[in-house]
């Protein structure tokens, strides 16, 4: 027994100079962080700063692209209204609603938001969204302004596509989901990019571009719907599948990306702050540099070949000295955890066994990045679907989407086109091109493990 008690004391003697090892040791390290001499100390200032700016970018910067939304489309003039000095009936609130357009609600002051709740303010009139617009409250859009008030130019934010708002505010005429607290990173699967732009007063820039009349980009546009959004349109200026179902894809998600490679849906364009650069030039039309000579392909891009999209490059760059604080912003973005009571936690916990086990969906999706760590790239034909996609990116495969926050966006259903309606439909076609030999009760715990992501635990 005093052999015993002898060893326990030993234990327990080891254990408290390893804890206070440890504790010392932590608190060496904090002061260090601290001096205002130490390297260390620099990280932290330089990653608060960049956190911050590639926030605001995010949320804010143009990066110089209101001479084409609003000098080239004028589509300032659409927002407007005939009444207000632009053309047509004008963009009013509920028009902008329906569009899928989100309100900051923490930018409106408490007078707008009492009389949005007591019903007083008219949601069918443009001049109030040209007041939002002011507030800087609308979501991924800002408004340049004559001094007599009236909208000069527009121009569109990263968060226009990849931001929504929470359901904290709804009013008479106003439902939840409309005017919220920011989400950034969430894809904002009621906007209709393609209806938005439709709006512009004069396409025949785009039309010129592609080679076709306005009347065939307003089909294209108008084919999109709510929640997609066709990136490769010019640079290959397919608008259809050969099926005749629209080309544009699901607008992704842009949480959850620290420690994913590629980015995209094809990923082989390339990683995060390739695909920001890009965007940022050719599909918002900002004024910066871009550099892919694989964009010389004109048998494969002739939109972007002929326009030499792949050597872009603006005096001044208004997009390369941001692409370093916004690419730590989204990769500080964390996937969002699923509300409590959205999914069976008994039947997630057994799917999770099934993930990594007879399902055999950790192959690819592995913990917790729930990609392939490296080249997570795949052929058409390995997932057992068409590659019209693939074939309209360099290497010709799609990307192994991460899978946390699946929750956040399912409204338009799954895979790169939303082509699967439910998660359960995504896992039967796996259980069919796998011959995995699922059970329905099996499936049912996959959709519930699916919905849980990311775990607690992970």
């Amino acid at each position: 027994m005093e052999a015993r008690w002898k060893a326990l004391g030993l234990v327990l003697l080891v254990a408290a100079v390893l804890i206070f090892a440890y504790r010392t040791k932590a608190q060496k390290q904090i002061a260090i962080a601290k001096s205002p001499d130490s390297f260390d100390r620099l990280i932290v200032n330089n990653s608060q700063t960049m956190l911050n700016e590639g926030r605001s970018i995010f949320r804010f910067d143009t990066f110089g692209d209101e001479s084409f939304w609003g000098g080239t489309l004028k589509l300032h003039r659409a927002i407007e209204g005939s009444k207000l000095g632009g053309v047509g009936p004008g963009l009013s609130p509920a028009t902008a609603a329906a569009v899928g357009l989100k309100i900051d609600l923490d930018a409106l002051p408490a007078s707008i938001v009492h009389a949005l709740k007591s019903g007083q303010v008219d949601l069918n009139d443009p001049a109030v969204t040209l007041a939002l617009i002011k507030l800087n409250s609308v979501l991924g859009v800002t408004g340049f302004f004559n001094p007599n008030g009236s909208l000069k130019s527009v121009g569109l934010q990263c968060a226009v596509c990849h931001s929504r708002v929470d359901n904290s505010f709804a009013a008479p005429g106003i439902p939840a989901g409309i005017i919220g607290h920011r989400l950034d990173g969430w894809s904002n699967q009621d906007l209709n990019v393609g209806q938005i732009i439709a709006l512009a007063p004069d396409l025949q820039p785009l039309a010129g571009v592609l080679g076709v009349d306005v009347s065939t980009v307003q089909k294209v546009l108008l084919s999109w719907g709510p929640g997609k959004f066709d990136a490769e349109l010019f640079l290959d200026g397919k608008g259809f599948r050969p099926d005749g179902k629209p080309a544009a894809t699901l607008i992704p998600p842009a949480f959850g990306l620290a420690g994913v490679n590629l980015h995209t849906w094809t990923g082989a364009w390339g990683t995060v702050t390739y695909w920001n650069a890009l965007v940022a030039n050719l599909e918002l039309h900002g004024q910066g540099t871009f550099f892919d000579p694989r964009m010389d392909n004109a048998a494969q891009f002739p939109i972007a070949a002929a326009n030499h999209f792949g050597h872009t490059h603006h005096d001044p760059d208004l997009i390369t000295a941001k692409l370093p604080a916004l690419h730590f912003y989204q990769l500080a973005i964390p996937a969002p955890t699923p509300p409590r009571g959205s999914f069976d936690e008994a039947a997630a916990a057994r799917g999770d066994k099934l993930f990594g086990g007879k399902a055999a969906c950790s192959t690819c999706h592995i913990e917790p990045v729930w990609s392939e760590p490296g080249w997570n790239l795949h052929k058409g034909s390995e997932v057992c679907i068409d590659d019209f996609e693939a074939n309209r990116a360099p290497d010709h495969r799609y990307r192994t989407t991460p899978l946390n926050g699946l929750w956040t966006h399912t409204k338009r259903g799954f895979y790169h086109d939303g082509r699967f309606a439910t998660l359960l439909d995504v896992i039967n076609h796996y259980d069919t091109c796998f011959n995995l030999g699922l059970s329905s009760d099996e499936k049912n715990d996959l959709v519930e493990y699916l919905k849980s992501l990311p775990s607690k635990e992970d």
